[in-house]
């Protein structure tokens, strides 16, 4: 207890060197948790949206003939339900997917699209389809999204020209009326794609019974006993976005390692230059009998309250804006989605325990023995060289 009162009072005399000290510590403990809840922030966005809007939270189950980045396999990947899944499509825990490539004509413009045919009832993907249903009209009802009606100018009630070929290769043409348009985040189910019943585009195509993929809202277990399916867990599903993310967090890392090493520093300098000034007060604290273990422990435990000053000073300051990244959320430019991320407007933080308590109890420590190492030189000291100032 006389230590820590020493250390304080030491600190408290050292006056204008000890609140710089502190400002930097805090300064450097705000931005790395700051910049890092932004990051894990993101990632659980994208996560989160992917898999409730486009995959389904239990991944999905393919055609072994499909390719999501290649389109020229579309033609082909179509088969009838694996007879696993009809309990779950009946109970609405999975949702076949029909996809089939179209053409629309807007303003007399031509333009390819993915026509995707989805049940209106299903309740496996976070997407309105619910509107897709018969209307008055009697025409094909279809769902687009607010990017594929910016780009091609429609507007809820338009009826559109659709152009497909059918399982024999057989070109058809159908009027379909835009019933509703979606705001959504994920371009992935947008851009270049309209949205009809299921039954509707089956009929269209000749393929009663068949989907192309199959959105599960639980993992499957085992695999498909059909060789024409494949199930595609959620690892495989995301592994683009996760090395995405991955490389956001080792550019996140190497920032919270600058920050770090600047706050360690800071307190490195400070231990070495009171050592280098303080050697005829050090000399006589031996002279008085305090050993060098205990003169080794005051000089320790300055370096470590500039730590927790710090820390605490860091809540302080930091609360009011880990608040608004949590809950108003930074607002990034206008465009970020046309770069395929769904991240939506606004980019909101995530500051749980494990990183406020992880980042301060990693940096008390480190701030510890950044405080202790420039100590050892006291071992080495005698009083009388030290009274000397030598």
């Amino acid at each position: 207890m006389m230590l820590f009162k020493l250390a304080w009072r030491n600190l408290v005399g050292a006056g204008l060197r000890t609140w710089l000290n502190v400002l930097v510590l805090a300064m450097a403990f705000i931005l790395m948790i700051w910049g890092k809840g932004v990051v894990d922030g993101m990632a659980y966005q994208l996560n989160d949206a992917m898999t409730n809007i486009e995959f389904g939270n239990g991944g999905q189950i393919w055609h072994s003939e499909y390719d999501a980045t290649d389109p020229l396999t579309i033609e082909d990947s179509h088969a009838p339900f694996p007879e696993e899944v009809n309990a779950l499509i009946a109970t609405h825990k999975a949702a076949p997917i029909l996809i089939r490539q179209g053409t629309i004509y807007p303003d007399g413009r031509m333009q390819t699209i993915m026509v995707k045919g989805i049940h209106p009832e299903q309740e496996v993907m976070d997407l309105p389809t619910d509107q897709i249903v018969m209307g008055a009209t009697g025409l094909t009802p279809a769902l687009i999204g607010q990017k594929m009606a910016d780009k091609s100018g429609l507007e809820v009630g338009d009826l559109i020209t659709v152009r497909w070929r059918d399982a024999q290769g057989t070109f058809d043409a159908r009027e379909v009326e835009i019933v509703h348009i979606m705001n959504t985040v994920v371009q992935t189910v947008d851009r270049n794609q309209i949205w009809i019943p299921l039954d509707e585009l089956q009929a269209m195509s000749n393929l009663q019974g068949q989907a192309t993929v199959i959105a599960l809202d639980e993992p499957f277990e085992g695999a498909p006993a059909s060789a024409a399916w494949i199930y595609r867990d959620l690892d495989f599903l995301m592994k683009d976005m996760n090395d995405m993310i991955k490389s956001k967090n080792f550019g996140g890392n190497v920032m919270y390692g600058i920050l770090f090493a600047i706050a360690l520093l800071a307190i490195f300098d400070t231990q070495v230059l009171a050592i280098f000034r303080r050697k005829k007060e050090m000399g006589t604290l031996m002279a008085l009998g305090l050993t060098r273990a205990k003169v080794i422990g005051l000089f320790t435990i300055e370096g470590s309250l500039h730590g927790i000053i710090a820390f605490v000073a860091g809540f302080i300051l930091g609360s009011p804006l880990f608040y608004l990244m949590t809950t108003k959320g930074y607002a990034i430019p206008g465009g970020m989605d046309d770069y395929g991320m769904a991240l939506g407007n606004v980019i909101y933080g995530r500051y749980g325990p494990d990183l406020l308590i992880g980042t301060t109890f990693l940096l008390f420590l480190t701030v510890v023995l950044v405080s202790y190492l420039p100590t050892r030189k006291i071992s080495k000291l005698t009083p009388t060289d030290a009274l000397r100032g030598k």
